[in-house]
């Protein structure tokens, strides 16, 4: 007997392990190697393009056969190319190969290239590196601020009149005159508590600010933000991995309820080195100053915003005079959104007012009735025109010609964005332009003459394609980007559905989701369901956009994977679906979720409800941890990567602006935040964090470690060593991380 079970135990241990061969050598099915150490489904992107002679042609940077980069011109009509600044001409004196372009941007008169390289990383961006001027007017090749270290210089850009550059290193602002290479230091006291001409962390993490100045455009004045960061409180990372010794690394970040910087906009002579500060009203530390835009020689328009974030003042000043004037005032019971939040919106960090085209008047969004849309508002009346009736949200615009706004909307669909046109001037219908055809979500780069576009198209089944087309008929000139290496791949493979739905809570609020069914789903089957969440007003998540490997791996391995968004998201629904969050981020969002899961469970027989997960990143995080203390009923596991535990530990931006001061309501920042309901864990809780996040602190992660400790609840951690908040750094991070997600989840899901 006891011989018998051993040939049999051996003969399933060698049947077993051909299956698992057999499975890893089956190329319709994914596998986390796939996925992230090969490039089989690596996604095609645009690279930047330049828009030349009013949109009638764009320039790009491409490699040639040898690998060099180069500036390669296209004609919007015809799409003729032709090299526009070949690798030979980008190559400096003596250097063995030309440079590597990160950026570049042209002169007004277009006789001059600014070339962007050798960039290193200030918080989230790469914006500090060297800067070279490529000049035809005599075909050469020279470097900017040669003076200063390599990689120090940031935002270098010309004069209207072609004379001058200016640009920041260390927090001081330099005027360069490239033909002669004498540098003015324009200002002289930026020492990194003085900050002149760029940004502290949280203006760039959350205005997108980082470009602190403008140059006018006579070039004899350059506007520009001073920031006084003294008395913000140091947060200190620690280094424990690149030495014997640890490391302190110190950040300079408000927190939640402390003062944000003080800030100041002046105007610097650019002859004489002198500076006029704008006499701007309000505290300057309790009110933020996101945008300054010159509209003249002899006119500025000032946005200001109180540290509340319900007010938006719109200033006109005239230098001349010293006049300032206020144009424009929208406040909120809740907030006021600059730019808001879309997904079809790629204008992230550019703050400045979109102008009419006879500098007459700015547009702007707003939400102050029930639907988000756009206004026209006159400088020297303040009268506003709404320029996109009707019972729906604009998403986001892209630009204005003489006679129309472009702009995104979906009035039919939230998971959608589709095109549409509205006139400037006169009263009308807004039309849309991207045809049927093009169903799912639409975004676009358009040309400063309106006539032609850059498109992208997504859906839930497809990954994106990138055109060069005509407007307003929308005929394509040619495909740019298709894809077609990795949906030939994705053909091989054994694809899930996708499909949208509707789910009314009883709560009576109706939540949109997305579901990603298994392979070869059968409905009288019981399968696992993961539940991928964020539910903050950052992220829209039930989109129809390609779902991706990640997904797709999953409905391999049996999973239903649904997305859903709750009240607070920046969903197509009107003003009060997400207004609705302010001052509950952490209550009604995860009530939502669960309410919405529940009914689900209720009426999709085939979701096993004792194998129900949950998983997100950062705001999503928060959003699972909230998910598995407080209804440990319904969800059994759940995985959260660098959330925030304690509401308190964030940003004053980003949480005054949803929640309010906490010196007033400081019980709903408790109240939303995960640790508070730490004691109620009775599931699997995998917490994972990156100990150098300058975003979402690491100490976020203790925190909420030693609340579970103080409750007696077991629970695994992961803590990367040195990475950010996107916990990508190193070789192989992903590749770890997923397997990490993967196991755990598989692991806690058997049957």
């Amino acid at each position: 007997m006891k011989n018998k079970f051993t040939w049999f135990a051996l003969a399933l241990v060698v049947l077993f392990n051909f299956q698992l061969t057999a499975q890893e050598n089956d190329l319709s099915m994914l596998s986390l190697d796939r996925i992230y150490t090969s490039n089989e489904f690596n996604s095609e992107s645009a690279r930047p393009i330049f828009w030349i002679n009013n949109g009638d042609a764009f320039i790009t940077v491409e490699q040639n056969a040898s690998g060099a980069d180069e500036l390669i011109k296209y004609s919007s009509k015809s799409n003729a190319q032709a090299t526009y600044l070949n690798a030979a001409a980008l190559t400096p004196a003596l250097a063995s190969k030309g440079l590597s372009i990160a950026d570049f941007s042209l002169s007004k008169d277009e006789s001059k290239v600014l070339i962007f390289t050798n960039t290193s990383r200030v918080w989230r961006s790469n914006t500090k590196g060297d800067y070279w001027i490529y000049d035809f007017d005599n075909n050469s090749l020279k470097q900017l601020g040669t003076q200063l270290p390599a990689s120090s210089i940031m935002f270098a850009k010309f004069s209207e009149d072609n004379s001058y550059v200016a640009y920041v290193s260390d927090f001081n602002i330099y005027k360069e005159n490239f033909k002669t290479g004498e540098v003015l230091q324009l200002t002289q006291d930026g020492t990194g508590d003085i900050i002149n001409g760029t940004f502290d962390w949280v203006y760039e993490e959350e205005f997108g600010a980082r470009d602190g100045f403008r140059w006018s455009p006579d070039a004899s004045q350059i506007a520009y933000w001073q920031l006084d960061a003294s008395e913000i409180e140091t947060f200190y990372m620690i280094n424990t991995t690149d030495s014997v010794y640890s490391k302190p690394i110190p950040l300079q970040y408000p927190k939640v309820g402390y003062n944000p910087s003080s800030a100041r906009l002046g105007l610097i002579n650019t002859s004489t080195k002198q500076t006029r500060w704008i006499p701007i009203p309000g505290d300057p530390v309790q009110h933020y100053l996101p945008a300054i835009q010159w509209v003249s020689n002899n006119l500025l328009l000032i946005q200001q915003l109180n540290r509340k974030q319900n007010k938006l003042v719109v200033y006109t000043y005239a230098p001349a005079t010293e006049e300032l004037k206020t144009v424009y005032t929208e406040t909120e019971e809740t907030w006021v959104d600059l730019g808001y939040p879309d997904i079809s919106a790629n204008q992230w960090g550019k703050n400045d007012l979109l102008l009419s085209p006879d500098k007459s008047a700015f547009l702007r969004m707003t939400e102050n009735d029930a639907w988000r849309h756009i206004y026209k508002v006159n400088f020297k009346t303040g009268a506003k025109t709404l320029l996109t009736p009707g019972n729906y949200d604009v998403a986001t615009f892209y630009t204005a010609t003489d006679t129309d706004v472009f702009f995104s909307a979906s009035p039919e669909d939230p998971a959608q964005r589709y095109l549409y046109t509205a006139s400037l001037n006169k009263k009308g219908t807004p039309k849309r332009l991207t045809p049927k055809e093009y169903s799912g979500v639409n975004t676009y780069q358009i040309a400063p003459n309106g006539n032609f576009a850059i498109h992208s198209h997504t859906d839930a089944n497809t990954p994106t394609t990138v055109r060069l087309i005509h407007l307003p008929s929308h005929k394509t000139i040619k495909i740019l980007v298709d894809n077609a290496e990795l949906k030939k791949n994705l053909v091989n493979l054994k694809l899930p559905e996708t499909s949208f739905f509707q789910v009314t809570t009883e709560d009576d609020v109706v939540v949109e989701g997305r579901v990603t069914k298994p392979v070869d789903f059968d409905a009288s089957k019981k399968y696992p369901v993961l539940f991928h969440v964020y539910g903050e007003p950052w992220g829209q998540m039930a989109t129809d956009t390609f779902i991706g490997t990640y997904d797709i791996l999953l409905a391999q391995k049996g999973y239903v994977i649904i997305n859903m968004d709750n009240r607070g998201t920046p969903s197509l629904k009107g003003s009060a679906w997400r207004k609705s969050i302010y001052r509950k981020v952490g209550d009604i969002n995860a009530r939502d979720q669960a309410m919405a899961t529940k009914e689900l469970l209720k009426k999709w027989n085939y979701l096993d409800a004792d194998r129900v997960s949950v998983w997100g990143w950062s705001g999503g995080g928060s959003m699972t941890l909230n998910l598995m203390f407080k209804y440990p009923e319904i969800y059994k596991t759940g995985m959260a990567v660098a959330a925030v535990a304690n509401q308190l530990f964030y940003d004053n931006v980003y949480q005054e602006r949803y929640m309010g001061l906490p010196q007033e309501n400081k019980e709903d920042f408790i109240s939303g935040s995960p640790a508070t309901y730490a004691k109620h864990l009775d599931g699997n809780l995998l917490i994972v964090h990156g100990t150098g996040d300058d975003n979402v602190h690491y100490q976020n992660m203790e925190y909420l470690v030693n609340e579970l400790i103080k409750n007696n609840k077991q629970f695994t951690m992961m803590a990367y060593p040195n990475r950010s908040h996107g916990i990508n750094e190193g070789k192989n991070t992903r590749r770890h991380l997923y397997t990490l997600l993967t196991n755990y989840l598989m692991e806690h899901n058997k049957k």
